[in-house]
């Protein structure tokens, strides 16, 4: 089902129908996505609105996305998904049936777009702190290579360690990435 079709009686343009889809951008978010649901899908559970044997049906289906997608970049390339969240829905029920369609209770799609960019947003922190860290240790080894005394050495190992320091404290701002939704926290306490 489209995410537009409850609203309009004809079809949509078709380039309408192009300019609003958005899994070309965010497919990159799949593999966040897949994560997020399946904390989500813990969560319906303990609510009681997903019966365990639904919850192992969910989750199986989630892992079975994530081992083909890995495996096959062309599954990623649907061109009727209009987003990571409408692809991820289609791929589940195409597997598990109409119980992939429970996935959604009580999750909104801002919600869904809120965690995945966060969980996103975290990895791509600790991945640049990684890098900072590789830079700081590359320009390190240079300088200690020159030897030496001079004033730009000096300057340059001074502008290493401040950056460092930055980069160590910008943890506390990483960590309140994901404050927010529920979702974000359920993921990372399973």
């Amino acid at each position: 089902m489209k995410m537009w079709s409850g609203r309009f009686r004809q079809a949509l343009d078709p380039q309408f129908e192009r300019w609003q889809r958005s899994f070309d951008f965010d497919r990159r978010l799949l593999n966040y996505e897949l994560a997020a649901s399946a904390a989500h899908a813990r969560a319906l559970k303990m609510a009681g609105v997903l019966s365990p044997d639904e919850l192992i049906s969910i989750l199986e289906g989630l892992q079975q996305i994530r081992e083909m997608a890995a495996a096959s970049k062309g599954l990623v390339e649907d061109d009727e998904a209009e987003d990571v969240h409408h692809f991820v829905e289609r791929q589940l029920v195409a597997r598990i049936g109409d119980v992939g369609y429970k996935l959604h209770s009580g999750r909104s799609r801002n919600e869904q777009i809120a965690t995945d960019l966060r969980l996103y947003v975290r990895a791509a922190i600790d991945e640049l702190r990684i890098e900072l860290a590789e830079v700081c240790t590359t320009f390190t080894d240079r300088a200690a290579q020159t030897g030496g005394r001079e004033p730009w050495r000096e300057r340059l190992c001074r502008w290493i360690a401040y950056l460092w320091r930055r980069n160590s404290t910008s943890l506390p701002q990483r960590r309140t990435v994901s404050t927010l939704p529920a979702t974000a926290i359920s993921f990372l306490s399973s």
